[in-house]
Parts: structure tokens; C-alpha cells; sequence
């Protein structure tokens, strides 16, 4: 089990669980359906297949950002939180896809990525501009190392140091992805309530919540601690691995960001939290929550990572139920943009059974 085993305790659930028994369909506008003939999926491409999605059966789907953004990172690098991207449509038209599902009896799912920005973000052009600007603390920003180089060992999820250099402000940028994706500082009440705002403006437009990005980073360690070494790495570990995370990943402080995002959603009837929790499944459970609620739902990975057999499978499942706390609601992931498809699990297995 988890050292940071939650409470057995929950909160109440709200007769407006919906979720508990939805089926929830991840669908990346880009290349769902496309109504114009670019190549590119689009929002009008969507309204085409609510029938589509009708005889699937779905109760929600979760779309991918379309929000405006240069596109180096799927849309998870972000120049607008408020505005949708012109090569998806306009917001006349995601109103109108809202519409559309809620009348046919499908929720829409939103993805929220709180934790960082794209370069090209009007905050970070501010952030970067002078260390006096009323946004310099927006982001992660720290002196260079006694040698000149990065403040400390923490690495990108996309390789290489996770500190980039700003010549404007003389001073390293954090980043957990890539460098054209700065980290926001979580730590700044403005930049919550900023967040918070962009909730709400999705919010007021009938979106039945979100899927937060990356909920496991918000908050990283404030003396900039260099991460230890993992004992367990070896040359076949991916070199963003060697290390353990220890002071950018999973942080208690992290909770209570996504305690405070609770609150937000808190406010509309009916709405859903979920998040994306990767890794061991003994981590999973305190993102539900202890004395506060966070997630409705902490997205659960597992079967995606076992082995596809039976005896495998059931020591997931037996593993996963251990780890989620007393009245917490389970849900199983069996497919997403960051895995490869579970049909190529099952005909891999399927191959080697008849071989």
C-alpha cells in the first residue's frame, strides 16, 4: 500500500453521479471527422456524427483540447484557455455541439490542462518580459546552477533538462514537457483564480466537467531539490526515468491544487472531475481525497499496462480495489491517446495462443 494511504472515510456522493455508470468516449477532434475537406477534423465534423455516437451507446465524451494553440503538443500547449482553435471552428460551434449532444443524451467532457501554458500565451510573453512584471512569478522561474547550467537534475517527460533559458530575464523556465511548454507556478493565488476563471467560462457554456491534465505535477518542490537517483535504473531505462521524482511529481501540496479546482466545479450541479493519475497503481488512491474531495474519478490505467491474461488481469484488479479508498467509485481505462489500443493487446494475446 501507499504511504500516503486516504482515509477510509468519504464524502457524500451527489444523487447527480451520472458518471457512475457512463461510458466515456475520448474523442481528438483532429482526426474524428472532417467536415471541410482540409484533412483536419473539426467541430462541424463532430455535430455530423451525433447519431454516431447515439448508437455506440456512449453517456459522455471527453474531447481533446481545442483550444487555440501552435499544435506542438497535440493542443496541450495552449496560447487561449477561452478561445477555440480556428482550425476546429468557432465557440458558435462548440455551443452548438454542446447542444446537440446534451439533446441527444451525451455529456461532454472537457480536457483542463492547468498545469502549463504554450510559450506563445499572452501570461508567459508577460512572465518573461522583466522579473518585475506583475505575471514574473506566473511561472517556474530560478537563478542558474553554480556551474552555470540548470538549477538542479529534474528532467522533461520529453527527455533533457526540464529548465530552459530566458535570455530576457537572465533566469531558467521550468517545464515538464517540452521546452515550448512552461510549467505555471501554482504556488501564486492569481494563477488559481486565473485557472479558475477558465473553468468557469466552460463551465457557464454547459460543459459537464473535466479531465485534468497532468494532476499529478501542479505543485513542485519550492527549494528546487535535486531528484535522487532511481537504484533501480539501468542502460535500458529511458533517460527521463533514472531518476526518482520525488520533488516534481505527486507532491502533497499538488492536492490541495486539485482540492481547490474541486471547489470550482463544486459549484455547478451535476458536474465531474476526473483526472489523469498514471503510473503505480498504489498512488491512485489519494487523489480521491481525505477530508477534502478532489477527483471523482482518478483515471485508472492499469489494465492497459498488464499483461492481457487471465491471472495478470486478476492481479490488477485485485491490486486496484486494494488501493482505492472505502466508497470511492472504480473506473477501468481501456483506451487513450497516450497507449496503444487494447484491440492490439488482445490480438497479440490471441496470436500467441494459436502459435
Amino acid at each position: 500500500m501507499s504511504t500516503n494511504e486516504p482515509s477510509r472515510e468519504s464524502a457524500p456522493i451527489s444523487d447527480e453521479a451520472w458518471w457512475r455508470s457512463a461510458v466515456v468516449y475520448e474523442i481528438a477532434a483532429i482526426s474524428f471527422q472532417d467536415s471541410n475537406g482540409d484533412g483536419q477534423g473539426d467541430l462541424p465534423g463532430l455535430l455530423q456524427r451525433i447519431d454516431y455516437l447515439k448508437w455506440l451507446g456512449v453517456s459522455a465524451i471527453w474531447l481533446t483540447p481545442i483550444y487555440q494553440s501552435p499544435n506542438q503538443d497535440f493542443g496541450y500547449d495552449i496560447i487561449d484557455f477561452c478561445a477555440v482553435d480556428p482550425r476546429f471552428g468557432t465557440l458558435e460551434d462548440f455551443d452548438k455541439v454542446v447542444e446537440e449532444l446534451h439533446g441527444s443524451g451525451i455529456r461532454l467532457i472537457l480536457d483542463l490542462v492547468p498545469n502549463h501554458t504554450s510559450v506563445q500565451h499572452a501570461w508567459f510573453k508577460e512572465s518573461r518580459a522583466s522579473r518585475n512584471n506583475p505575471k514574473a512569478e506566473w511561472y517556474i522561474w530560478a537563478e542558474a546552477g553554480a556551474n552555470g547550467g540548470p538549477p538542479n537534475n529534474w528532467l522533461s517527460r520529453f527527455g533533457g533538462s526540464a529548465w530552459e533559458w530566458c535570455e530576457e530575464r537572465r533566469q531558467f523556465y521550468y517545464h515538464s514537457f517540452l521546452p515550448s511548454q512552461p510549467d505555471l507556478n501554482w504556488r501564486i493565488v492569481e494563477v488559481r483564480e486565473a485557472i479558475a476563471s477558465t473553468m468557469r467560462f466552460w463551465l457557464d457554456r454547459g460543459v459537464d466537467g473535466f479531465r485534468v491534465d497532468a494532476s499529478a505535477v501542479l505543485i513542485k518542490d519550492d527549494l528546487l531539490r535535486d531528484n535522487p537517483p532511481d537504484p533501480e535504473a539501468d542502460d535500458k531505462t529511458p533517460p527521463p526515468q533514472i531518476n526518482i521524482p520525488v520533488f516534481t511529481d505527486d507532491r502533497p501540496e499538488a492536492m490541495e491544487c486539485i482540492e481547490y479546482i474541486r471547489e470550482v466545479l463544486d459549484q455547478y450541479e451535476g458536474r465531474i472531475l476526473c483526472g489523469e493519475v498514471q503510473d503505480k497503481t498504489d498512488r491512485i488512491g489519494h487523489f480521491y481525497g481525505n477530508s477534502k474531495p478532489r477527483l471523482h474519478l482518478s483515471l485508472n490505467f492499469a489494465l492497459l499496462d498488464s499483461e492481457w491474461n487471465a491471472i495478470s488481469l486478476q492481479a490488477t484488479i485485485d491490486a486496484y480495489f486494494n488501493a482505492i479508498p472505502k466508497g470511492a467509485w472504480p473506473d477501468f481505462v481501456i483506451g487513450g491517446h497516450d497507449k496503444h489500443r487494447v484491440a492490439s493487446k488482445i490480438a497479440k494475446h490471441a496470436f500467441l495462443r494459436c502459435c
